[in-house]
């Protein structure tokens, strides 16, 4: 049955806490049902941890709504494996001519598309898994739009936003690894190939302010949320030393063939031939994680940035979120890759952040 509104028993939340929140009514409703089955367990089950911190100070049991959820951060799909003491024949071979077949490989458990440290000594090849063909290809560093990879996981994210049989990735990693610059360097590397290039993030309010708290037009409310992406176009165009190349980019934003706006503006619509790109995935849900990539049409490429343990929404964690979600139950497809960043390389500064705070 539903229970709302029950009268409190000797413990009123709304004494305790203040009158006029839905949650301290809740709060009441389980306290009653507590006290008018004494013999019975009452838990509150809620994804609000403040709800959940309030109802444990009053001598209830609460616990979070676990469908759904990771089970084990710690085994959550990398993207990535090493294959140690690859025999020496084979190991030439994919040297030599780039790509080797499988046979003869313990590929159990490796999931399409994913990407293979191969070792033999102290030697290391890096190679991508593309299970259809049943065969490994060497990973090779390449820049896009004259930005290049720093480091072999990179490399790996390069080589699934460029590979037109991918058609949904996550790059997932902390803060300065190059998730976001990474993919919008490698859209514009192959912005002939889509009719459009469309960069958006979740907006999650600070301080439980909403939008309508912000001055101006629609537009100056959402400056400050996209600053993010402007600052990566910013850094991608100082890469380029002549003038007629960064004023190339200028037009690409003024003609809409790239397009940042927020995630409201895709409700109702058909995003056909589009590289689409969502920043800060970690504070999505899976359910809208699903509505986003719902509205894919033919030749459209996803691609889903964030980090998973940077969480700004009350509602969401690290085990709950959708880009979390989205990793664990998306393995195993053909269209599908995923690439950790681990690397930091924003800045010196920015890693001390990362490993200490």
């Amino acid at each position: 049955k539903v229970v709302m509104d029950n009268h409190p028993g000797s413990i009123n939340a709304e004494q305790v806490f203040g009158a006029g929140k839905m949650d301290h009514r809740i709060l009441n409703s389980a306290l009653g049902l507590k006290q008018e089955f004494p013999d019975k367990q009452v838990v509150l089950v809620s994804k609000d941890i403040c709800l959940r911190l309030k109802a444990k100070s009053l001598d209830l049991f609460a616990e979070d709504y676990e469908t759904g959820k990771v089970k084990n951060l710690n085994e959550l799909y990398t993207g990535q494996a090493t294959m140690a003491k690859v025999p020496e024949e084979l190991f030439l071979e994919l040297k030599a001519t780039g790509s080797i077949s499988t046979e003869g490989l313990d590929m159990s458990g490796s999931a399409s598309n994913k990407f293979i440290l191969l070792k033999h000594g102290r030697k290391t090849i890096i190679a991508y898994y593309d299970a259809a063909r049943q065969q490994l290809d060497v990973v090779k560093s390449q820049p896009v739009f004259h930005i290049a990879p720093r480091n072999f996981e990179q490399s790996f994210a390069i080589h699934a936003l460029l590979n037109p049989e991918v058609k949904l990735i996550t790059i997932q990693g902390k803060a300065g690894t190059g998730k976001t610059l990474l993919a919008i360097a490698a859209a514009l590397e192959q912005r002939k190939l889509y009719r459009q290039i469309y960069i958006t993030r979740p907006v999650v309010p600070l301080s439980n302010k909403d939008l309508g708290f912000l001055p101006g037009d629609i537009k100056s409310k959402m400056d400050p949320y996209m600053a993010p992406i402007w600052d990566n176009l910013r850094f991608i165009k100082e890469q380029h030393g002549d003038m007629k190349s960064q004023a190339r980019i200028d037009e690409f934003v003024n003609t809409e063939k790239i397009v940042i706006a927020p995630l409201a503006y895709i409700r109702g619509r058909t995003l056909s031939k589009i590289f689409f790109i969502v920043d800060e995935a970690q504070n999505l849900t899976p359910h809208e994680i699903k509505t986003i990539i719902s509205r894919a049409g033919e030749g459209t490429k996803i691609i889903f940035t964030g980090d998973i343990y940077q969480i700004d929404t009350p509602y969401l964690d690290a085990e709950s979120n959708g880009l979390s979600y989205l990793i664990e139950h998306a393995k195993d497809h053909p269209l599908y890759a995923h690439i950790t960043l681990e690397k930091g390389e924003r800045s010196e500064l920015a890693n001390l952040a990362n490993d200490l705070l």
